[in-house]
């Protein structure tokens, strides 16, 4: 009876107006089956008229990092911090706290400059290597007070000691009363030769030189050709003594500086044992 029903239903509604299609309309009134409507419905819908994106070149994107320094430039900011320094004595400060080597007419950035914010360049026309720096050079505390002791000549090194530091040392300069053959006043006869050796064979050396680094800590000779320092290494049986060379030689070894450790049989034999030593570090002697 059902069936029957949907017949005359279908029957009674309008045909599909799309030839060859014999389906009922969709609706009374409609023309159209669903499937025809429905078809004719998607074909008549417009497609969005979406026009081609321009081909706009990228916005070049602002170089935030910091602008690197070369020597000539850290002479300008450091004579605006007050600091009357010529740009000729930057490399050869930087060349003395072991951040720089010349070779040639190269400057060459060693590891320890380059954790201090060291880059190396080559120079186009000249094929000439030098090395710029990191801005956070003008804020480096050792590589200041490198600059204000060479300005400052006469500036006494225990102004700047701590009290612990200044009072061991004391203990030890009010003993210096060994004068050597170029003037420098030392502790111990053993000094007074090794000061005398290194006068005989025309190296230029100083006494009771600041290490360039941040602690208070002074060598017993410094020679500026292959920064060597020199540390005679007395008082064997002051625990004291003992304790702060303990301290020195992890100092040397931590900030990877060029150290010649002298004892008493050394000192019977500079002859032999300093040339060896020296030529380690590249100082060759006439």
């Amino acid at each position: 009876m059902l069936k029957l029903q949907g017949v005359i239903k279908a029957q009674l509604m309008d045909i599909c107006s799309q030839p060859g299609c014999n389906n009922p309309v969709a609706k009374p009134g409609h023309t159209l089956c669903y499937r025809c409507w429905k078809a004719a419905n998607r074909k008549s819908t417009p497609k969005p008229n979406i026009s081609p994106k321009p081909n706009i070149p990228p916005k070049p994107t602002a170089d935030k990092s910091p602008r690197l320094l070369s020597a000539t430039k850290i002479s300008q900011k450091l004579n605006e911090l007050n600091y009357q320094i010529h740009r000729n004595q930057v490399n050869r400060i930087l060349s003395e706290l072991g951040l720089l080597e010349k070779q040639g007419t190269n400057w060459i950035a060693t590891r320890r400059g380059i954790a201090f914010g060291a880059t190396q360049k080559k120079d186009s026309k000249t094929e000439n290597s030098y090395v710029v720096w990191s801005p956070n050079i003008l804020e480096n505390r050792i590589f200041l007070d490198a600059i204000h002791n060479i300005i400052s000549e006469t500036t006494d090194a225990n102004t700047t000691e701590t009290t612990r530091e200044q009072n061991f040392r004391e203990k030890f300069r009010e003993n210096a009363k060994f004068r050597t053959t170029d003037g420098h006043w030392v502790r111990s006869k053993a000094e007074v030769m090794i000061d005398n050796w290194l006068y005989m064979a025309e190296l230029v050396h100083a006494y009771e030189r600041r290490l360039p680094i941040a602690e208070e800590v002074y060598c017993d000779f410094y020679i500026p050709a292959g920064k060597v320092y020199l540390e005679y290494w007395g008082y064997e049986n002051d625990e004291k003594y003992l304790e702060r060379k303990r301290e020195k030689q992890k100092l040397y070894q931590q900030y990877e500086l060029n150290l010649i450790e002298i004892i008493d049989k050394n000192v019977r034999d500079l002859d032999d044992f300093l040339p060896r030593m020296l030529l380690r570090f590249g100082v060759k002697l006439n």
